[in-house]
């Protein structure tokens, strides 16, 4: 294993002091519990905090700022968080309006965030994000995975919190942008962690993972390797299914987020837009929002995923509406 690291124990550490300092106008990182939060407390609105296991990033940190995330607690690589992180982060940053976790469907996370909120002394909800429709089930979560639609989830909620509004509506919308978004992603190599030294899964140059985890973890299965145009198809006809199976429309207008799973190319990103919106303008879909790039990754992992999200206009009007992050940012 090659990688930049000094000392595996270290790595965190060592990486959010670079984050906060390369980004020290718009965040601030505490250590010991550990989380990162704006640099300005915002005032009057709910709270919203994020966090999971590191190695997805910019997701959450990234995503820390004006008009996404007031906080975000990293555990260590693939390692959910700690309760005394999320609480000590919800003390951080509430606003007297209450706080929304926003929570990917780990089993660890959800434990985690739950121990944290029973010791919370304000008002507070959770969304929990579970957007892969790869796997139904799997040893990592208590159902769907979350995955990239965590990131349309962050955004258009932020918004909505800076706004003003309450603690019910905030987690409406979060709920309603989960069941409206489906996702799914496909490896070409497996991801290292650090302390591991070691690939997480085997797979050779002749195969590929379809529906592959962000943490590794099996997909739906393991297949020869095709064409570009053959395996988005394949993602593109789950995400269809999924949408007729949660009773959703099957055309109108939708956002199209095409990630990288940390090791793929932007000119081979922007092949499987190509291909994935063509796919689904035949489809009947009109491809109204676009994003193409590294938005929550699995460290080093040659990969990619596809989300797609029904909009609505209240959907689109938050996903447009300004954000100022190290990972996201327009309208500023």
């Amino acid at each position: 294993m090659k990688k930049f690291v000094n000392n595996v124990d270290d790595m965190l550490t060592e990486s959010l002091s670079g984050f906060a300092t390369a980004h020290s106008e718009l965040v601030t990182v505490q250590f010991e519990p550990t989380f990162v939060s704006r640099k300005q407390k915002a005032e009057n609105k709910v709270a919203i905090i994020s966090g999971g296991g590191s190695g997805h990033e910019p997701l959450h940190a990234g995503y820390v700022g004006k008009g996404m995330l007031d906080a975000a607690c990293p555990g260590q690589v693939f390692t959910s968080p700690t309760p005394d992180q999320m609480l000590a982060a919800a003390e951080a940053v509430h606003a007297d309006k209450g706080v929304l976790f926003i929570v990917k469907n780990y089993a660890g996370d959800v434990m985690n965030f739950e121990m944290a909120t029973e010791m919370l002394p304000f008002d507070h909800a959770t969304v929990l994000t579970s957007d892969d429709c790869a796997v139904v089930n799997s040893t990592y979560t208590t159902g769907r995975r979350g995955v990239a639609g965590t990131v349309i989830i962050e955004k258009c909620v932020g918004s909505l919190a800076e706004t003003g509004a309450d603690l019910a509506s905030c987690k409406a919308l979060g709920d309603k942008i989960n069941l409206r978004t489906s996702s799914i992603g496909a490896a070409l190599t497996s991801c290292t962690v650090p302390a591991a030294g070691r690939p997480t899964f085997d797979i050779s140059d002749s195969e590929l993972e379809m529906g592959v985890g962000i943490h590794g973890e099996p997909g739906r299965r393991r297949e020869a390797m095709r064409t570009a145009d053959a395996i988005v198809a394949d993602m593109v006809a789950a995400i269809v299914h999924d949408f007729e199976a949660k009773h959703l429309p099957t055309q109108g207008d939708i956002l199209l987020l095409v990630n990288g799973l940390g090791a793929t190319p932007l000119m081979e990103l922007y092949l499987i837009y190509n291909t994935a919106a063509t796919l689904l303008t035949n489809k009947g879909f009109n491809i109204a929002r676009s994003l193409v790039g590294n938005y929550i990754t699995a460290i080093d992992m040659a990969g990619a995923s596809l989300t797609a999200c029904l909009l609505d206009d209240d959907i689109q009007q938050h996903w447009d509406r300004p954000v100022h992050t190290a990972g996201l940012r327009w309208g500023c």
